[in-house]
Order: C-alpha cells, then sequence, then structure tokens
C-alpha cells in the first residue's frame, strides 16, 4: 500500500492470503485511498462464486483463479491496463451520455449539461469507475479528501447531479447500489469498455 501511494503503477497484481492484512482489506484501502485509481488483479486459489463476489465488491477489477497460465495474467494485465489509459483519455462516453474530461463539458443526447465543480468531480469518478460501483467512502476520499464536512453533503450533490443527468432524460443513468454506494448504467444497453 506504501508503495501505490509513493509510485505508479500500471496493475497491481494482487493475492488474498497476505500475512498481516487480507488481500480483500488491502484491494478495499488501495481504492479508497490511492491518489489515482489502480487496476487490481486478484490472482488467489479462493475460487467460489462468493469469493469472487467478495472480491469485486472490495473492488478489484479483475479476478483469476489459480492454477494459472502465466501467458493469461500478461493478457489481462495488458487489458487492465489498456481500459485504464482509455478511462484517462480528453472523453468518456457511456451510453448518451458524453463527458469532456478536460473541458469539464458534460452533455446528454446531444444537450449541454451545467454542473457545479463538485457535481462534474462527482460525475467523472462514478463514469470512471463503469460499470463498477464506487463507495460513498470512496467518492468522499476522492472528491474532498481529509476536507469532507461532517453533514451529510454527498446526498445533496447526488441529489443535484441527479436533477441534472437524469430528470430531463427518460431513463436515469446514476443507480444507488444499497449498501454499496452509486454507479452508472448504460441507458441505451451497451456493455464494456465505455471511454473513447
Amino acid at each position: 500500500m506504501r508503495l501505490v501511494e509513493q509510485q505508479s503503477f500500471d496493475v497491481v497484481i494482487l493475492d488474498l492470503n497476505l500475512p498481516d492484512m487480507d488481500g480483500l482489506q488491502v484491494c478495499a484501502q488501495i481504492k479508497a485511498t490511492a491518489s489515482r485509481e489502480v487496476p487490481i488483479l486478484m490472482l488467489t486459489a479462493r475460487d467460489s462464486l462468493e469469493d469472487k463476489g467478495a472480491g469485486f465488491d472490495a473492488g478489484t477489477d479483475d479476478y483469476l483463479v489459480k492454477p494459472f497460465d502465466v501467458e493469461e495474467v500478461a493478457m489481462r494485465c495488458l487489458a487492465l491496463a489498456r481500459r485504464e489509459r482509455l478511462h484517462k483519455g480528453r472523453s468518456i462516453e457511456i451510453g448518451d451520455l458524453s463527458i469532456d474530461t478536460r473541458g469539464q463539458e458534460v452533455s446528454r443526447q446531444g444537450k449541454a449539461i451545467t454542473l457545479s465543480l463538485t457535481d462534474f468531480k462527482l460525475l467523472l469518478e462514478l463514469a470512471r469507475a463503469f460499470p463498477r460501483a464506487v463507495s460513498r467512502n470512496q467518492l468522499q476520499q476522492r472528491v474532498w479528501g481529509d476536507e469532507y464536512p461532517e453533514s451529510d453533503v454527498l446526498r445533496t450533490h447526488m441529489y443535484t447531479l441527479r436533477q441534472a443527468v437524469d430528470k430531463p432524460f427518460d431513463s436515469p443513468l446514476v443507480k444507488t447500489v444499497h449498501g454499496v454506494g452509486f454507479r452508472l448504467v448504460d441507458s441505451q444497453g451497451h456493455k464494456g469498455d465505455s471511454s473513447s
């Protein structure tokens, strides 16, 4: 975790059976506190559907069960790194939603949407995580850092974000994942990589 904070990695390969802290805890902490989004590949002998679910709930981006082929590990790492680079491009497209990350411009169905800086940051975090959910703690840490107000300002900003990107349109994009946080859904039903 110290190395992730100090250096820049394309991908982190993480085992679950670690001596001092469980890999699930390490994954969740990296996702919550890292200064930049780091794709994580869990490489483990735990092969049940429940184990995989726990891994994805903790924030892993991919899950590979032992025994594994080294070439497959390499291919998955390349795919994760490529996807992360795409997410950092100038624009992100999710269904009919378009986000210009540098110009901080948002449109849906070709109609410009005006957002406050905080609402834009929240939307960008959700878009970069698409199709995964982002926990409330992760959003708070990434948008406000250590200066998060005591009041539930996240709820207020999620409301104003929804008013802007959901209410004027037929289908909502922002979904509450109960017990987890929030995620974006593709109103047009497309799956897979979301950015261009």
